[in-house]
């Protein structure tokens, strides 16, 4: 059964987090993306919560700035270190003396999962990455791949000041089109049905500024006339090293992420497990959630 608690955590914020499975297990905390929210992860976290599959106890947060969680106001409070603290804290309030079985993230849980491994291995066992560019084969194609800079040119959109208000016109129109978009590019979105909709729009009627201000916030963007964004970045090594284990899932047909950000990710994660899924796409977790499941578990008992 799914629970909910609200975890306030030494330095102000406090998120609001989806659990299954018994305090004492160890724990395997998950990580969303935009314009997502903790409940994409019932499926995963009632699967490994159970017994036969680890007995886990599985943390879902809602991120900063999404749903009942903190969302603060000014937008460098959603910087990559104050995301990364946010995350530390919450591992240390539920396994403060061992490390997670598993951090687990996609999309922009993603990225803070990646500084989180870089900055603070010691937090956990393992990693597993699904759809979520590492930042340093991102960075280097927002640089130089045309393909990968005309993907990411939304994000110039989400932090238009106007975004909030154009992206709740006609019932989330802009953001429904996220999903069917970036889907299979076979489809139908057999996934998107009106309960999950009604799950979305639950969150999106609680504000949508905080979800945004992570790209308001964030340097890595394609450049535009005026904003040279990512072309100026330079990041040196030892902030990209990965020294944990890592398996990273990567739905072939994401639109957003193409496949190129996957080439030379072992230059930079020297323990890798990296599985392509040919006819996944950025919502890999949504339409394949037991497939998700398998390839985790197999490697988490590895």
């Amino acid at each position: 059964m799914i629970r909910t608690e609200h975890i306030a955590l030494p330095h102000g914020i406090t998120l609001d987090c989806r659990m299954a499975g018994q305090t004492g297990q160890p724990v395997m905390l998950f990580l969303h993306g935009f314009p997502e929210a903790a409940f994409v992860w019932d499926e995963l976290l009632l699967h490994f919560s159970q017994t036969e599959n680890g007995g886990y106890l599985c943390v879902a947060p809602n991120m900063r700035g999404y749903a009942g969680s903190s969302s603060p106001t000014d937008v460098k409070a959603y910087r990559a270190k104050e995301l990364v603290k946010d995350i530390a804290a919450l591992k240390h309030h539920f396994s403060a003396n061992s490390p997670l079985a598993a951090l687990v993230a996609h999309d922009w849980g993603g990225a803070v999962a990646w500084n989180v491994a870089n900055q603070h291995p010691a937090l956990m066992h393992g990693l597993v990455i699904i759809n979520s560019p590492h930042p340093g084969t991102f960075l280097r194609d927002l640089k130089h791949d045309p393909v990968q800079q005309a993907a990411s040119d939304y994000m110039n959109f989400l932090i238009r000041p106007d975004a909030e208000t154009l992206l709740a016109e006609n019932d989330y129109r802009r953001l429904w089109a996220f999903f069917t978009n970036m889907g299979a590019v076979d489809g139908p979105h057999a996934w998107l049905t009106e309960a999950v909709r009604q799950q979305y729009r639950d969150v999106w009627q609680q504000g949508i500024t905080g979800a945004l201000n992570y790209y308001r916030a964030s340097p890595l963007r394609p450049p535009r006339e005026g904003d040279p964004a990512a072309s100026d970045i330079h990041l040196p090594l030892e902030m990209l090293r990965i020294s944990v284990p890592t398996l990273v899932l990567w739905g072939m047909q994401d639109i957003a992420l193409p496949p190129g950000l996957i080439n030379g990710l072992q230059d930079y994660v020297p323990e890798l497990e990296l599985h392509r899924i040919a006819d996944g796409s950025h919502w890999l977790v949504h339409e394949q959630p037991a497939l998700v499941s398998g390839f985790i578990g197999n490697w988490i008992r590895r």
